[in-house]
């Protein structure tokens, strides 16, 4: 991890980066799949970017054959591999500030739904929301972000740990408006976050990104995915996570299809985890399941308090910033 703010740039000084984004994402790669192209596009527009993972995805189906006994139940070391896997990721993006949350390992990943990993001690699942948030919130004291972008309620498609990702993201924002001490133990001022985003992706663009995947597959330049065995096989809308039903659901649409391929080569670098096509029709990756999905430069976010029914929100509405309306 670099330094969050080099010597003379903190928060408030005059070099300091004007906008200050803050990602919470569960487990490496979920990063890159989701909002890896916006978080290319500020970086490489000078925002200060700041990825927090809360866990190293222990528990993680391997896909490449050679590295199968990484799995967890060999020699249990997919952890740390993926950690480096990230770390490329991150190169690839141009993202200088990453951490794990309270540190590599500090909580262990949970499994899918109804898995009895979930019931492990250490594992995220299990963390008491306080005592994570209350990590989290030492990170936004530090960075001091204006916007933070994670999950929705459900985590997206109901993974135990991007569930509990949303839970301490918005329990580190209440958190972070209090004084607290930072990792040295010094007083650490309370900090506002003024906008808090759950990406998502619109189901007429997903069914867009999946008639392009089908004519891929028919001209022959996508497969073999790992696993796949015919047409039938695609993911459908349904097994995507984030999907709502419409664009108006939408408040802020990030076109960073200029930085598609730095999101193409981050994707690919999580090599235990995802395949990744390049195509004429676009890319397309599979995970473990070996079921195609559409990978494009568009990333769409909604606002948390327009969720909640806030007012006032609409004047946000088709924006093309996550910035827009938040003070320097």
């Amino acid at each position: 991890m670099s330094a969050a703010f080099p010597r003379g740039t903190a928060p408030g000084s005059p070099a300091a980066p004007g906008r200050r984004l803050l990602l919470v994402h569960a487990h490496p790669d979920d990063e890159s799949i989701t909002t890896g192209a916006t978080m290319a596009k500020y970086a490489a527009e000078g925002a200060h970017v700041t990825l927090v993972t809360c866990t190293q995805g222990e528990e993680g189906e391997v896909i490449p054959a050679a590295l199968a006994q990484l799995a967890p139940d060999r020699d249990d070391t997919l952890g740390p591999y993926r950690a480096g896997e990230l770390a490329a990721a991150m190169r690839a993006l141009g993202v200088r500030d990453h951490r794990f949350l309270g540190g590599p390992g500090r909580y262990r990943d949970s499994g899918m739904i109804g898995a009895p990993q979930n019931e492990r001690p250490g594992c995220f699942w299990q963390a008491d929301v306080d005592e994570a948030g209350e990590l989290l919130a030492e990170v936004i004291r530090e960075v001091r972000p204006q916007v933070l972008v994670t999950y929705r309620p459900d985590g997206g498609y109901g993974h135990p740990d991007h569930i509990q990702t949303h839970r301490v993201a918005t329990r580190a924002v209440e958190l972070a408006g209090r004084e607290g001490r930072a990792a040295d133990g010094a007083p650490a001022a309370p900090h506002h976050v003024e906008r808090v985003y759950w990406n998502v992706v619109p189901r007429p663009v997903l069914d867009e990104g999946f008639a392009g995947l089908r004519a891929a597959a028919r001209a022959g330049e996508v497969f073999p995915f790992p696993g796949f065995t015919g047409e039938t096989g695609f993911a459908v809308p349904d097994d995507v996570p984030g999907v709502v039903e419409s664009a108006a659901e939408v408040d802020v649409t990030v076109d960073a299809r200029k930085y598609e391929k730095a999101k193409t080569a981050a994707m690919a670098a999580h090599v235990t985890q995802i395949s990744v096509r390049e195509t004429s029709r676009g890319d397309f990756f599979a995970l473990s399941n070996g079921l195609g999905q559409p990978l494009t430069g568009l990333e769409f976010f909604q606002r948390a308090d327009r969720a909640a029914g806030s007012a006032g929100v609409g004047a946000v509405d088709a924006a093309d910033d996550l910035f827009l309306g938040v003070s320097a």
